[in-house]
C-alpha cells in the first residue's frame, strides 16, 4: 500500500521509486533516477512556498514528476495547483492519459479537469438566436447551424472540439458562448448551460490543466479586477521556454485591419445586406455609421500601409508616436454610443446583449487604438507588419521590451510556489548561473534550480556532423552548397529526416533546388507552408519512413516522432533571431544603453536554447538512433560555436571539412 508523508501527502518514493505504486501496476515501468529527483525537489518547492526552475532532458518523465507534487497538494488539501502547458498534445497527454492512470492506481482520490476558454463552448441562447435570425445574420449558414442543432441535444459537454466538422469562423462567433453577452444565473439555460457546468466543475477540482495563453488571459484579467479561472495557489508551468514570447502577447496590443474589418461586417455589411442590424427597423442611424466606420477603416489603413511603403520599410516598420492621423478611434467611439442607445431601446434581451457585446469590442479597439497611435505603454517596441498578397492585411504591434517586471508582478509575486520546467532552460555550467539568461528574461528573481540530464545514452545513440568549410549562411554561394551537401546526408540516412530552417524564404530556395533530385531518390518531400497543415504532415511524415520534412519554426519544438520514421535531423542554419525585427532590435538597442554586449547576452543564448530545442527532436526513447548535422559553419569556425556543443548533451561530435567530401 502507497505510503503518506507526514503532512497527509503523497510520498515521492513510495509512487515513482523501483518498488513503488507505478512499478507494481505497470510492469514495463522504469523507476528513473532523475524522475525521482524532480518529484521531490517539486513536492519540497510547493510544500515549503518558493519558486523552482527545473531543466529536465529528454525521457526523465516530467509529467509524473511534477504530478507527484500536484497530487501532494491535493491529497494534503492544501489548495488548487493549476498546470500550465504550451502545446494541446502535451495538455491531452496529461488529461486523457498520465492523469486518469495516476487517479486509477492511487487509493485516495483526486480530481483533475481541462479549462478551455470561454469561446470553446456552445451557448444554447445564443444558438436559438442564429436559429430565429439566421436570414439576417449569414449568407449560407442553414446546414452548419442544422448539424450544430443536432449535435447539442447529444453533446454532454458542448465543447467545439467534439464536433466532427467544424463549422465556419462566422457560424461558430454567432453561437459560441462570451463574456459580456451572458445572462448568468438569469439565463433560461443556466442550469444546463455548457460553459456555467465546465466552471463549476473547474471550481471543485484539485487540479486544473491549462494552456500558457488561458494562464495568462487569467493573471491580465485579475490585475483589473476579473478572472477567467477559479483561485489557485500553486502554478506549475512546463514548456516553460516558451512563457517570454506569450507573455509579449499578452501585455501588448495587437490590430489587425481584417480584424476591425470582420467585427463591422458582422455588424452590418452593407453589401450584403447581412449582419446584427440588418432588420432591425430602430437602427438605420447605427446602419449608417457602420458604413462610416468600414469607410474611416479604409481610409485608416491606406495611411498606414502608405507610411509603410515610404518610411516603414527604412527602419523594419517601427513607428513614432503619431505617425499616421488618428481619424478611426473617434468613429468607432461613435458607433459604440450608438449601439449603446440601440441596446437601451430595445425590449428584447437578446438583442441588448448581442448589441453590448459589440459595444464592448469596439471599446476594446478604440483603446487599443489609442494607446498605439500615441504610444501609451511606456518600455515598448511599436511596429506595423504588413501581409504580403493582393489584398494586404496591416497589423499594428505593440509588444514590452522586456516581459519580466510583468510576470514578476503578476506571477511570481502573486503566488508562493511556481515551479517551471522544459527540456531547454539553462545555457549549461553551474545550476543557478545555467538558468541566470532564462530567469532573467521572465522576471525570476528568488528561486531555487536543478538541472537534470538525460536517461538516454546520447553517445551511443546520437552522432553529429558539423561542416566546417561550407560558405556562412548569408554568402550567396550558401544554399546551393548547403543543398549539395544535404543529398549526402539523406542519403546516408536513406530519407527519414528533419531539415530545421530558420526562415521560409531560404527553406522555399532549397525545396526548389532539390525536389527534382529527391524525386529521383523515390523520397517523398514534404514542405511547410505549401497548404498541408502541420499535424497533417507530421502524420504523413511518419507514414513514409523514406519522406523528408522542411520545416521552419514550429518544428524546432514540441514535435515527437519516435522510432525510424527520424533518423537524422539537418539544422541548416544556426537560429539567431533575425536582429532587424523590431522587437528583436528594440531589446538590443536597450541593452547597448544598459552597457551589456546584445550579441554575448541575448541573442547568442536565445540561439542556444533554440538549438537545443532542435536538437532534441532527434532521440525520443532509448531505442533511437540517428545523426544530427549542422550546415552552419560558424559552430566550427567561431569562437562561441563550442557553447553551442557544450550546451547539449555528451555525444560523438565530427568535424567535416571540404577535404572529405
Amino acid at each position: 500500500m502507497i505510503s503518506f508523508a507526514e503532512q497527509h501527502g503523497l510520498d515521492a518514493d513510495a509512487l515513482l521509486g523501483p518498488d513503488g505504486l507505478i512499478s507494481e501496476q505497470w510492469p514495463n515501468f522504469e523507476s528513473r533516477p532523475e524522475q525521482l529527483a524532480m518529484a521531490r525537489r517539486v513536492q519540497e518547492a510547493m510544500r515549503e512556498g518558493f519558486h523552482l526552475t527545473v531543466e529536465a532532458g529528454t525521457g526523465v518523465g516530467k509529467s509524473f514528476a511534477y504530478l507527484a507534487g500536484a497530487i501532494d497538494q491535493a491529497l494534503g488539501k492544501k489548495g488548487k495547483v493549476l498546470i500550465s502547458t504550451h502545446t494541446i498534445n502535451l495538455q491531452q497527454q496529461l488529461i486523457e492519459k498520465d492523469i486518469p492512470f495516476l487517479a486509477n492506481i492511487l487509493p485516495d482520490g483526486f480530481t483533475a479537469r481541462l479549462a478551455k476558454g470561454r469561446s470553446h463552448y456552445l451557448c444554447k441562447r445564443r444558438l436559438d438566436y442564429a436559429i430565429k435570425n439566421k436570414t439576417m445574420l449569414f449568407d449560407e449558414a442553414a446546414g452548419e447551424l442544422g448539424r450544430i442543432v443536432e449535435w447539442a441535444e447529444e453533446t454532454a459537454n458542448g465543447s467545439r472540439n467534439e464536433l466532427e466538422a467544424m463549422p465556419s469562423v462566422e457560424t461558430w462567433q454567432a453561437v459560441q458562448s462570451e463574456h459580456g453577452n451572458c445572462q448568468g444565473r438569469k439565463c433560461r439555460y443556466y442550469s444546463k448551460c455548457f460553459y456555467w457546468q465546465a466552471r463549476r466543475k473547474l471550481e471543485t477540482a484539485d487540479i486544473i490543466v491549462a494552456n500558457h495563453a488561458l494562464l495568462f488571459s487569467d493573471l491580465v484579467l485579475k490585475e483589473a479586477g476579473a478572472s477567467v479561472l477559479p483561485d489557485y495557489q500553486r502554478v506549475i508551468l512546463d514548456e516553460a521556454h516558451t512563457i517570454e514570447h506569450v507573455a509579449e502577447d499578452h501585455f501588448g496590443i495587437r490590430i489587425s485591419q481584417f480584424g476591425l474589418s470582420y467585427l463591422l461586417n458582422r455588424l452590418y455589411n452593407p453589401r450584403k445586406r447581412k449582419g446584427l442590424l440588418a432588420f432591425h427597423k430602430q437602427a438605420d442611424a447605427t446602419k449608417e455609421l457602420v458604413k462610416k466606420c468600414q469607410q474611416a477603416v479604409q481610409v485608416f489603413f491606406a495611411q498606414v500601409q502608405a507610411w509603410f511603403v515610404h518610411a516603414g520599410e527604412e527602419n523594419n516598420g517601427c513607428c513614432e508616436p503619431e505617425f499616421v492621423e488618428d481619424n478611426l478611434s473617434p468613429m468607432l467611439k461613435q458607433l459604440r454610443l450608438e449601439l449603446g442607445k440601440l441596446a437601451k431601446g430595445t425590449k428584447n434581451e437578446d438583442d441588448q446583449f448581442e448589441f453590448g457585446r459589440y459595444g464592448d469590442q469596439l471599446g476594446a479597439g478604440e483603446t487599443d487604438l489609442k494607446d498605439f497611435i500615441l504610444q501609451r505603454k511606456e518600455d515598448c517596441v511599436y511596429w506595423v507588419e504588413m501581409g504580403s498578397g493582393r489584398r494586404k492585411n496591416a497589423l499594428l504591434r505593440c509588444a514590452p521590451l522586456d516581459v519580466g517586471p510583468h510576470l514578476k508582478r503578476a506571477l511570481f509575486d502573486e503566488y508562493e510556489s511556481v515551479v517551471l520546467t522544459s527540456a531547454t532552460l539553462s545555457l549549461g555550467g553551474s545550476e543557478q548561473a545555467g538558468f541566470a539568461f532564462f530567469s532573467g528574461r521572465v522576471g525570476l528573481e528568488e528561486f531555487e534550480s536543478l538541472q537534470l540530464g538525460s536517461p538516454f545514452d546520447y553517445e551511443q545513440q546520437v552522432r553529429m556532423y558539423l561542416e566546417a568549410d561550407l560558405p556562412e549562411p548569408n554568402n550567396p554561394d550558401f544554399i546551393k552548397a548547403a543543398s549539395e551537401t544535404i543529398k549526402k546526408y539523406l542519403l546516408k540516412s536513406d530519407g527519414r529526416a528533419f531539415v530545421l530552417f530558420t526562415s521560409y524564404a531560404m527553406l522555399k530556395k532549397t525545396a526548389q533546388y532539390l525536389d527534382e533530385w529527391m524525386a529521383e531518390q523515390e523520397m517523398e518531400l514534404l514542405v511547410q507552408g505549401s497548404g498541408i497543415d502541420r499535424s497533417r504532415l507530421l502524420d504523413e511524415f511518419k507514414a513514409d519512413v523514406r519522406s523528408v520534412l522542411f520545416g521552419t519554426d514550429s518544428f524546432w519544438q514540441g514535435v515527437d516522432v519516435p522510432g525510424e520514421s527520424l533518423s537524422n535531423v539537418i539544422i541548416v542554419k544556426l537560429p539567431f533571431a533575425v536582429p532587424n525585427h523590431p522587437l528583436i532590435a528594440g531589446r538590443i538597442e536597450q541593452l547597448k544603453k544598459q552597457g551589456h554586449n546584445p550579441f554575448f547576452s541575448y541573442q547568442l543564448p536565445m540561439a542556444i536554447i533554440k538549438f537545443k530545442q532542435g536538437f532534441g527532436r532527434l532521440i525520443r526513447n532509448k531505442t533511437d538512433k540517428g545523426i544530427v548535422v549542422v550546415l552552419d559553419s560558424r559552430i566550427a569556425q567561431k569562437r562561441y560555436g563550442q557553447q553551442f556543443i557544450a550546451a547539449i548533451p555528451k555525444c560523438h561530435v565530427e568535424v567535416v571539412s571540404a577535404e572529405e567530401h
